[in-house]
Protein backbone atom coordinates (compact mmCIF):
# COMPACT_ATOMS: atom_id res chain seq x y z
CA UNK A 1 0.00 0.00 0.00
CA UNK A 2 1.38 3.42 -1.00
CA UNK A 3 2.37 5.67 1.86
CA UNK A 4 0.56 9.00 1.84
CA UNK A 5 3.43 11.23 2.85
CA UNK A 6 3.91 14.72 1.38
CA UNK A 7 6.92 13.53 -0.61
CA UNK A 8 5.05 10.53 -2.02
CA UNK A 9 1.90 12.50 -2.85
CA UNK A 10 3.87 15.14 -4.74
CA UNK A 11 5.88 12.50 -6.59
CA UNK A 12 2.74 10.66 -7.74
CA UNK A 13 0.94 13.89 -8.68
CA UNK A 14 3.65 15.16 -11.02
CA UNK A 15 2.65 12.80 -13.82
CA UNK A 16 -0.97 13.96 -13.65
CA UNK A 17 -0.31 17.69 -14.02
CA UNK A 18 0.22 19.41 -17.35
CA UNK A 19 1.91 22.73 -17.99
CA UNK A 20 5.09 24.25 -16.62
CA UNK A 21 6.80 23.07 -13.42
CA UNK A 22 4.40 20.25 -12.49
CA UNK A 23 6.28 19.51 -9.25
CA UNK A 24 5.94 23.12 -8.13
CA UNK A 25 2.23 23.01 -8.97
CA UNK A 26 1.80 19.78 -6.99
CA UNK A 27 3.52 21.33 -3.98
CA UNK A 28 1.25 24.39 -4.13
CA UNK A 29 -1.82 22.17 -4.28
CA UNK A 30 -0.65 20.15 -1.30
CA UNK A 31 0.14 23.30 0.67
CA UNK A 32 -3.40 24.49 -0.09
CA UNK A 33 -4.89 21.19 1.04
CA UNK A 34 -2.89 21.17 4.27
CA UNK A 35 -3.05 24.91 4.97
CA UNK A 36 0.71 24.97 5.46
CA UNK A 37 3.77 26.82 4.25
CA UNK A 38 6.46 25.29 2.05
CA UNK A 39 8.88 24.99 4.97
CA UNK A 40 6.43 22.74 6.83
CA UNK A 41 5.96 20.61 3.72
CA UNK A 42 9.69 19.89 3.48
CA UNK A 43 10.21 19.46 7.23
CA UNK A 44 7.43 16.82 7.34
CA UNK A 45 8.12 15.24 3.94
CA UNK A 46 7.99 11.68 5.32
CA UNK A 47 5.11 12.10 7.75
CA UNK A 48 2.02 10.01 6.95
CA UNK A 49 -0.96 12.34 6.41
CA UNK A 50 -4.52 11.82 7.59
CA UNK A 51 -7.00 10.47 5.04
CA UNK A 52 -9.03 13.69 5.19
CA UNK A 53 -5.98 15.73 4.14
CA UNK A 54 -5.22 13.28 1.32
CA UNK A 55 -8.83 13.55 0.14
CA UNK A 56 -8.62 17.37 0.06
CA UNK A 57 -5.43 17.16 -1.97
CA UNK A 58 -6.95 14.64 -4.38
CA UNK A 59 -9.98 16.90 -4.97
CA UNK A 60 -7.72 19.85 -5.83
CA UNK A 61 -5.51 17.67 -7.99
CA UNK A 62 -8.47 16.39 -9.98
CA UNK A 63 -9.57 19.94 -10.75
CA UNK A 64 -6.08 20.82 -12.01
CA UNK A 65 -5.84 17.54 -13.92
CA UNK A 66 -9.11 18.41 -15.68
CA UNK A 67 -7.54 21.63 -16.97
CA UNK A 68 -8.81 24.20 -14.47
CA UNK A 69 -6.17 26.95 -14.15
CA UNK A 70 -3.97 26.65 -11.07
CA UNK A 71 -4.90 30.15 -9.89
CA UNK A 72 -8.59 29.24 -9.81
CA UNK A 73 -7.91 25.98 -7.99
CA UNK A 74 -5.85 27.82 -5.38
CA UNK A 75 -8.19 30.81 -5.35
CA UNK A 76 -5.36 33.31 -5.48
CA UNK A 77 -2.62 34.76 -7.66
CA UNK A 78 0.43 36.90 -6.96
CA UNK A 79 0.74 40.20 -8.82
CA UNK A 80 3.24 43.00 -8.17
CA UNK A 81 3.69 42.89 -4.37
CA UNK A 82 0.11 41.73 -3.80
CA UNK A 83 -1.58 38.46 -2.95
CA UNK A 84 -4.88 38.58 -4.84
CA UNK A 85 -7.97 36.43 -4.58
CA UNK A 86 -9.27 35.32 -7.97
CA UNK A 87 -12.53 33.65 -8.92
CA UNK A 88 -14.25 32.59 -12.13
CA UNK A 89 -15.65 36.14 -12.24
CA UNK A 90 -12.19 37.65 -12.80
CA UNK A 91 -9.30 37.27 -15.18
CA UNK A 92 -6.15 35.75 -13.75
CA UNK A 93 -3.60 38.59 -13.35
CA UNK A 94 -0.54 37.97 -15.52
CA UNK A 95 3.06 39.09 -15.07
CA UNK A 96 3.11 40.96 -18.38
CA UNK A 97 0.44 43.35 -17.07
CA UNK A 98 2.98 44.62 -14.54
CA UNK A 99 4.40 46.69 -17.44
CA UNK A 100 1.16 48.69 -17.41
CA UNK A 101 1.72 49.41 -13.71
CA UNK A 102 5.39 50.34 -14.24
CA UNK A 103 4.56 52.79 -17.03
CA UNK A 104 1.79 54.37 -14.96
CA UNK A 105 4.07 54.82 -11.94
CA UNK A 106 6.66 56.56 -14.11
CA UNK A 107 4.04 59.22 -14.84
CA UNK A 108 2.68 59.61 -11.31
CA UNK A 109 4.48 61.73 -8.74
CA UNK A 110 5.01 60.25 -5.28
CA UNK A 111 4.68 63.70 -3.73
CA UNK A 112 1.32 64.98 -5.02
CA UNK A 113 -2.29 63.78 -4.50
CA UNK A 114 -3.06 62.78 -8.09
CA UNK A 115 -6.20 61.07 -9.38
CA UNK A 116 -6.01 57.78 -11.28
CA UNK A 117 -8.66 55.56 -12.89
CA UNK A 118 -8.35 51.86 -13.72
CA UNK A 119 -11.05 50.77 -16.17
CA UNK A 120 -12.16 47.12 -16.13
CA UNK A 121 -10.33 46.41 -12.90
CA UNK A 122 -11.32 42.73 -12.53
CA UNK A 123 -9.54 41.43 -9.43
CA UNK A 124 -8.23 44.95 -8.81
CA UNK A 125 -4.65 44.07 -9.76
CA UNK A 126 -3.65 47.26 -11.60
CA UNK A 127 -5.55 49.68 -9.35
CA UNK A 128 -4.27 48.13 -6.14
CA UNK A 129 -0.66 47.95 -7.35
CA UNK A 130 -0.72 51.65 -8.29
CA UNK A 131 -2.44 52.57 -5.03
CA UNK A 132 0.12 50.60 -3.00
CA UNK A 133 3.02 52.46 -4.66
CA UNK A 134 1.35 55.89 -4.67
CA UNK A 135 -0.41 56.23 -1.28
CA UNK A 136 -1.17 59.94 -1.86
CA UNK A 137 -3.10 59.12 -5.04
CA UNK A 138 -6.83 58.55 -5.18
CA UNK A 139 -7.55 55.59 -7.44
CA UNK A 140 -10.97 54.86 -8.92
CA UNK A 141 -11.40 51.26 -10.08
CA UNK A 142 -14.35 50.40 -12.32
CA UNK A 143 -15.89 47.25 -13.71
CA UNK A 144 -19.20 46.41 -15.35
CA UNK A 145 -19.26 43.10 -13.43
CA UNK A 146 -20.65 43.22 -9.91
CA UNK A 147 -19.06 39.88 -8.91
CA UNK A 148 -15.66 41.06 -10.18
CA UNK A 149 -15.95 44.29 -8.19
CA UNK A 150 -16.76 42.25 -5.11
CA UNK A 151 -13.49 40.35 -5.53
CA UNK A 152 -11.58 43.62 -6.03
CA UNK A 153 -13.08 45.14 -2.87
CA UNK A 154 -12.06 42.06 -0.89
CA UNK A 155 -8.55 42.27 -2.34
CA UNK A 156 -8.21 45.89 -1.25
CA UNK A 157 -9.22 44.86 2.26
CA UNK A 158 -6.94 41.83 2.47
CA UNK A 159 -3.95 43.87 1.26
CA UNK A 160 -4.67 46.81 3.56
CA UNK A 161 -5.12 49.35 0.76
CA UNK A 162 -7.59 52.15 1.50
CA UNK A 163 -7.03 54.74 -1.25
CA UNK A 164 -9.04 52.93 -3.94
CA UNK A 165 -12.72 53.60 -4.63
CA UNK A 166 -14.78 51.09 -6.60
CA UNK A 167 -17.56 51.87 -9.07
CA UNK A 168 -19.70 49.71 -11.29
CA UNK A 169 -20.07 50.76 -14.90
CA UNK A 170 -18.93 50.27 -18.48
CA UNK A 171 -15.56 51.88 -19.22
CA UNK A 172 -15.60 55.70 -18.94
CA UNK A 173 -19.32 55.91 -18.15
CA UNK A 174 -18.50 54.90 -14.57
CA UNK A 175 -16.35 58.03 -14.18
CA UNK A 176 -19.28 60.48 -14.34
CA UNK A 177 -18.05 64.02 -14.99
CA UNK A 178 -14.74 63.60 -13.19
CA UNK A 179 -11.27 64.12 -14.62
CA UNK A 180 -8.08 62.23 -13.85
CA UNK A 181 -4.35 62.68 -14.20
CA UNK A 182 -4.01 59.19 -15.63
CA UNK A 183 -6.35 56.49 -16.91
CA UNK A 184 -5.07 52.93 -17.26
CA UNK A 185 -6.85 49.88 -18.61
CA UNK A 186 -6.23 46.27 -19.47
CA UNK A 187 -9.44 45.79 -21.46
CA UNK A 188 -10.55 42.76 -23.48
CA UNK A 189 -8.62 42.81 -26.76
CA UNK A 190 -8.95 39.38 -28.38
CA UNK A 191 -11.07 38.99 -31.53
CA UNK A 192 -14.26 37.05 -30.87
CA UNK A 193 -13.34 34.26 -33.32
CA UNK A 194 -9.69 33.97 -32.29
CA UNK A 195 -8.76 30.29 -31.79
CA UNK A 196 -6.61 31.23 -28.77
CA UNK A 197 -9.85 31.62 -26.81
CA UNK A 198 -10.15 27.82 -26.87
CA UNK A 199 -6.59 27.20 -25.68
CA UNK A 200 -4.78 27.05 -22.33
CA UNK A 201 -6.45 28.79 -19.41
CA UNK A 202 -8.63 31.06 -21.56
CA UNK A 203 -11.70 28.76 -21.88
CA UNK A 204 -12.06 28.94 -18.08
CA UNK A 205 -11.83 32.73 -17.82
CA UNK A 206 -14.77 35.15 -18.26
CA UNK A 207 -15.30 35.62 -22.01
CA UNK A 208 -16.47 39.23 -21.61
CA UNK A 209 -13.09 40.11 -20.10
CA UNK A 210 -11.18 38.56 -23.01
CA UNK A 211 -12.94 39.17 -26.33
CA UNK A 212 -14.03 42.50 -27.80
CA UNK A 213 -15.67 42.54 -31.20
CA UNK A 214 -14.61 41.18 -34.56
CA UNK A 215 -11.09 42.67 -34.40
CA UNK A 216 -10.60 42.79 -30.63
CA UNK A 217 -10.55 46.59 -30.55
CA UNK A 218 -14.16 47.41 -29.64
CA UNK A 219 -13.47 48.22 -25.98
CA UNK A 220 -10.28 50.09 -26.81
CA UNK A 221 -12.13 52.27 -29.34
CA UNK A 222 -14.73 53.16 -26.70
CA UNK A 223 -12.09 54.03 -24.10
CA UNK A 224 -10.00 56.13 -26.51
CA UNK A 225 -13.07 58.04 -27.74
CA UNK A 226 -14.29 58.93 -24.25
CA UNK A 227 -11.03 59.31 -22.31
CA UNK A 228 -10.24 62.93 -23.34
CA UNK A 229 -13.37 64.12 -21.50
CA UNK A 230 -12.07 62.47 -18.34
CA UNK A 231 -8.42 63.55 -18.43
CA UNK A 232 -6.91 66.77 -17.14
CA UNK A 233 -4.68 68.81 -19.44
CA UNK A 234 -1.51 66.75 -20.01
CA UNK A 235 -3.21 63.66 -18.60
CA UNK A 236 -2.15 60.19 -19.76
CA UNK A 237 -4.02 57.23 -21.18
CA UNK A 238 -2.33 53.81 -21.00
CA UNK A 239 -3.80 50.73 -22.68
CA UNK A 240 -2.65 47.12 -22.63
CA UNK A 241 -3.37 45.27 -25.89
CA UNK A 242 -2.45 42.33 -28.09
CA UNK A 243 0.95 41.81 -29.66
CA UNK A 244 -0.27 42.73 -33.17
CA UNK A 245 -2.40 45.74 -32.19
CA UNK A 246 0.21 48.39 -31.46
CA UNK A 247 -0.09 50.22 -34.79
CA UNK A 248 -3.90 50.21 -34.67
CA UNK A 249 -4.02 51.57 -31.12
CA UNK A 250 -1.45 54.26 -31.92
CA UNK A 251 -3.59 55.33 -34.89
CA UNK A 252 -6.67 55.57 -32.65
CA UNK A 253 -4.81 57.74 -30.14
CA UNK A 254 -3.39 60.03 -32.82
CA UNK A 255 -6.82 60.44 -34.44
CA UNK A 256 -8.33 61.43 -31.09
CA UNK A 257 -5.75 64.15 -30.43
CA UNK A 258 -3.26 62.40 -28.15
CA UNK A 259 0.41 63.36 -28.39
CA UNK A 260 3.63 61.64 -27.32
CA UNK A 261 2.03 58.40 -28.48
CA UNK A 262 4.21 55.30 -28.22
CA UNK A 263 4.03 51.54 -27.83
CA UNK A 264 6.10 49.83 -25.16
CA UNK A 265 7.27 46.21 -25.38
CA UNK A 266 7.19 43.60 -22.64
CA UNK A 267 10.06 41.41 -21.43
CA UNK A 268 9.48 39.03 -24.35
CA UNK A 269 9.86 41.95 -26.78
CA UNK A 270 6.19 41.99 -27.77
CA UNK A 271 4.01 45.08 -28.17
CA UNK A 272 2.13 45.28 -24.88
CA UNK A 273 1.12 48.83 -23.85
CA UNK A 274 0.33 51.89 -25.95
CA UNK A 275 0.08 55.28 -24.29
CA UNK A 276 -0.46 58.92 -25.10
CA UNK A 277 -0.88 62.31 -23.47
CA UNK A 278 -3.83 64.61 -24.08
CA UNK A 279 -2.68 68.16 -24.80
Amino acid sequence: MAMNTPAALVRRAVGRISGDAPRHQAELLLMQALGCERAWLFAHADEVLADTAVDRFEALLQRREAGEPLAYVLGRQGFWSLDLAVTLATLIPRPETELLVELALQRLSQEHPLRVADLGTGSGAVALAIARERPLATVVATDVSGPALGVAVDNARRNGIDNVWFRRGDWCTALGGERFDLIASNPPYIAEDDPHLRQGDLPHEPAAALASGADGLQAIRSIVADAPRHLVHDGWLLLEHGLEQGAAVRALLHATGFVEVSTQRDLEDRDRVTLGRIG
